[in-house]
C-alpha cells in the first residue's frame, strides 16, 4: 500500500504541559507500527482498557501519540506472512494491540502475523466485536468454570458488574449452557436486559459486598465470574461453595484482596485469574471456534454502533459507569 495514503483514526495525544486529550485525526500507512499484516478494519468496540487509554492511563499508553483499541475485525489489504492473503476476513484481539501499539480505532492497522484469528464464516465482523475482549474474557471464565468441574446441577452461579461487556456476555454464555445465573449490577434500569439474556435473578451491589472480617460467610453460589475485584472479590470467595470457583477478571472496584486463607484450606475454594491479552494461540483459537459454533449467541440486544467521531460521549460514559452492554466501533468520521 501506498505509504502516503491517509486515513481516520482516534489519536491520544499529550500536550509539552502534560495534558493528554484524543480525537479525530487522519494519519498515514506510512505511521503505522512494524507488522507483517495491514488489516482494513471493518469495526472495533470499545472497552475500559481503550476508554483508560482515551486519557492515556501510564499502565496502557505507552508512548504518544497513541491510537487506542483492543479489538479489531476486517479483511487483509496486504500481507508478508503465506498464512493470510488478501481479502481474508479476520480479527485481533489482545496482544499488544491498543496498549503498545497503535490499535483498532482507525481505518487500518499493521500488527504481526502470530496476532491474528481467521474470521470463522459463522461470525460477521460486527459479531466478532461484540464478543470482542469482552466476550472472549467472558468464554474464558465459562470454560475455567466447567474445568473445575462446576456444571449447572451444582448450583446458582453469580456474576458481577453484570451490566458490563465482560458480565452482560457471561450471563448469556452461562445461561446458554444451561445454568442458573444471578447477575449483579448497580443499575436497576439494566434488570430487564439481563434477565432477557437469561438471568433467572438480579441482585444489587449491596448484596455481594460484606464488609466485616469474618474470615468465611455463609454459601452461596457454586461459582463465580468476578469482573469488579476488590472487596467484592473477597465477598465472593468467602462466599461460594465447597469445591467451588471464583474467576476473576478486573479491578474497577479495587485491586486490593483483603482475605484470609481459610474459604481455600476449609472449602477447598479455587480462584482462576482470566488473562486475554497474552492468552496462549491454542486456547485463543479454541475460545473462538465455541463463540462461532455451539456457544454462539445472539447479542443484539446490548448492542449499539458509534463512529470515531461520536466515541467520545461513549467513552466518558463508561469511565462514570454508565454504559451498558457494547459499543461497536465503526472507523468512519
Amino acid at each position: 500500500m501506498d505509504p502516503a495514503r491517509s486515513f481516520p483514526c482516534l489519536m491520544v495525544r499529550r500536550s509539552d504541559a502534560g495534558v493528554v486529550s484524543y480525537g479525530l485525526e487522519e494519519t498515514t500507512i506510512g505511521e503505522l507500527p512494524p507488522g507483517e499484516v495491514i488489516i482494513e478494519v471493518a469495526c472495533s468496540s470499545l472497552n475500559y482498557k481503550d476508554a483508560l487509554a482515551c486519557r492515556g492511563h501510564p499502565g496502557i499508553v505507552k508512548r504518544f501519540p497513541h491510537v487506542p483499541g483492543i479489538d479489531c475485525a476486517g479483511r487483509v489489504v496486504q500481507s508478508d506472512c503465506p498464512a493470510y492473503c488478501p481479502s481474508d476476513p479476520v480479527l485481533v484481539t489482545g496482544y499488544g494491540l491498543g496498549a503498545e501499539v497503535w490499535g483498532g480505532f482507525a481505518k487500518y492497522v499493521r500488527v504481526p502475523a502470530e496476532w491474528i484469528v481467521l474470521l470463522s464464516p459463522n461470525l460477521t465482523a460486527e459479531e466478532a466485536m461484540t464478543y470482542g475482549t469482552a466476550g472472549f474474557t467472558a468464554a474464558q471464565c465459562v470454560m475455567a468454570i466447567g474445568k473445575h468441574g462446576v456444571m449447572p446441577d451444582r448450583g446458582e452461579i453469580v456474576v458481577t458488574g453484570a451490566s458490563g461487556g465482560v458480565g452482560s456476555i457471561a450471563v448469556a454464555l452461562l445461561a446458554g449452557r444451561g445454568y442458573r445465573v444471578a447477575a449483579v449490577t448497580g443499575k436497576p434500569a439494566a434488570a430487564e436486559t439481563l434477565l432477557a439474556l437469561g438471568a433467572q435473578r438480579v441482585l444489587s451491589r449491596d448484596e455481594v459486598n460484606d464488609e466485616t472480617d469474618r474470615p468465611m460467610l455463609t454459601s452461596r453460589w457454586a461459582a463465580a465470574v468476578d469482573t469488579v475485584g476488590g472487596n467484592v472479590l473477597s465477598t465472593l470467595l468467602r462466599s461460594v461453595a465447597y469445591r467451588g470457583c471464583v474467576t476473576a477478571c478486573g479491578l474497577v472496584a479495587g485491586e486490593q484482596l483483603a482475605l484470609t486463607v481459610h474459604p481455600f484450606l476449609l472449602r477447598g475454594v479455587a480462584l482462576y485469574g482470566i488473562d486475554s491479552a497474552k492468552c496462549p494461540r491454542e486456547q485463543r483459537l479454541e475460545v473462538w471456534r465455541r463463540l462461532s459454533q455451539e456457544w454462539q449467541i445472539d447479542l443484539s440486544r446490548i448492542r449499539r454502533e458509534a463512529t470515531l467521531a461520536e466515541l467520545s460521549s461513549a467513552v466518558e460514559e463508561m469511565l462514570a459507569g454508565r454504559s451498558f452492554g457494547r459499543v461497536i466501533v465503526r472507523p468512519t468520521k
